[in-house]
């Protein structure tokens, strides 16, 4: 663009009352384009300004319950003595002032200052210094202050305001922030390319310099083309891809009659496995456990009482009540919580309904899977086909369960093959290890990937 900034003059600092914004242009601009620039400018401050009070709404309060768990939660519980105190209303035991900001953005200079309370809670707990946060800001301190105060447990909130207060407790997303902003950079890309184009357009015009006829884009041939071949290629791949995917589960997760914490039992409680799913290594199935193995534990364990270390939600969001469910366990395997004794018929028999559990993982008639020989023979982890089982609640379908997947994973997977017997009749193999000319073998060097190993 060629602007004979001769014939330009500056613009002083002007002020547009009107718009009720004060700007100052020091910018020489021809005086024809000055509308055109004005325009611009105003459009690029407002959308800058948008941005700005989008940006302060979203960080004008701080989270105290974000801070607590980010800051506090290792070491204090709200209403619980931990590592240190509990915090629920602490604050009024405590001197006044600005004592406990200090108290939290240093406490060791305030031992080493000798004040008397600092030396009395410093030795209560046998004096353990407590980390210093210097960062955190007096209205982030008092954010985490109120949190704890207004914090009630779980256990002793009416099903209603639990419900209330749990959906007030989710964090909040600020994808629409983002969203905001993403198309606000979109619209100052159309404005600066349309100002750059009038810009151009009139510099030529003051050049003598022929403009080229704009063609609209829904009548450009390169446009029609390009659109074209990106439909053609996006709609091959759409086709594709569903028929690929057809009958596969991946992510599924459906309700279940009963709502079983896997976090709470293999996670939390450090639950083998194989106590519940006792076929895995010895059948082709891993076996849903009956009752009355959940009843092993909870003829003793009556209620859940890990409230404050877990909350127990839906996928949706929603609370669940621990202590419901297991009475609901017990109406299932027809055990009176009261008398301690299984309800009978009278005939003796137990008046147990089987849980009817939904299944999550599913293969398609043709296919053959062995658990035994997986989790037995071949030494498979449970997390390598269902993921972090240990850290969900509701158990969706991790893995695509695909020929693709599994074929990958014979390539790839390295076999536990010395000292295992299932593999004993491999001399050769076993000779080629010891003398050092492979160190490895995989899956599919043991027939893996022959179609008649899952296909038969």
């Amino acid at each position: 663009m060629c602007i004979n900034f001769a014939d330009c003059v500056v613009v002083l600092p002007r002020f547009y009352i009107k718009e009720k914004l004060i700007f100052s242009i020091f910018i020489p601009v021809p005086e024809s384009l000055k509308p055109m620039f004005r325009i611009c400018f105003r459009s690029v401050l407002s959308i800058f300004v948008v941005l700005l009070l989008c940006n302060v709404q979203a960080k004008a309060a701080p989270d105290g319950k974000a801070l607590f768990m980010s800051n506090c939660a290792s070491c204090h519980n709200p209403i619980k003595e931990s590592t240190g105190p509990a915090l629920q209303g602490i604050r009024a035991s405590l001197p006044g002032g600005d004592w406990v900001y200090k108290w939290v953005h240093n406490s060791g200079a305030l031992i080493a200052s000798g004040d008397a309370e600092a030396v009395r809670v410093f030795n209560k707990y046998n004096k353990t210094q407590m980390t210093a946060f210097p960062s955190l800001s007096t209205e982030e301190i008092d954010a985490i202050f109120k949190y704890v105060d207004e914090y009630k447990a779980p256990s002793a909130a009416p099903a209603g305001a639990t419900a209330g207060a749990g959906a007030q407790g989710a964090t909040e997303s600020n994808s629409w922030l983002y969203t905001i902003i993403t198309l606000s950079l979109v619209l100052l890309v159309i404005i600066l390319w349309r100002a750059n184009t009038s810009l151009r357009r009139a510099a030529n015009e003051k050049d003598d310099v022929p403009n080229e006829k704009e063609i609209p884009l829904h009548r450009s041939k390169l446009v029609i083309a390009t659109t074209a071949i990106l439909l053609f290629i996006f709609a091959g791949y759409w086709l594709v891809n569903g028929a690929i995917n057809e009958g596969r589960q991946q992510n599924y997760q459906p309700l279940q009659p009963l709502y079983y914490s896997h976090k709470v039992h293999a996670g939390i409680n450090q639950i083998n496995c194989l106590y519940c799913h006792a076929a895995a290594e010895k059948s082709r199935q891993a076996m849903i456990p009956s009752t009355n193995v959940c009843m092993n534990c909870h003829k003793q364990i009556k209620e859940y009482t890990g409230e404050a270390d877990h909350q127990l939600v839906t996928a949706e969001g929603k609370k669940v009540n621990g202590t419901e469910q297991i009475q609901l366990l017990y109406k299932y395997a027809g055990w009176d919580p009261e008398k301690k004794e299984y309800n009978r018929d009278a005939n003796g028999n137990i008046l147990a309904t089987p849980i009817q559990w939904v299944k999550i993982h599913n293969l398609p008639d043709h296919v053959y899977f062995n658990h035994s020989q997986h989790v037995k023979v071949g030494k498979v982890q449970c997390q390598q086909c269902h993921g972090n089982i240990e850290e969900m609640d509701e158990v969706y379908q991790f893995a695509p369960l695909s020929m693709g997947w599994c074929i990958n994973c014979h390539r790839q997977t390295e076999v536990q093959f010395t000292s295992n017997n299932y593999y004993s009749i491999f001399t050769r193999y076993h000779e080629e290890l010891k003398s050092g000319a492979r160190t490895k073998v995989t899956e599919a060097e043991l027939g893996g990937m022959e179609c008649q190993k899952c296909h038969y």
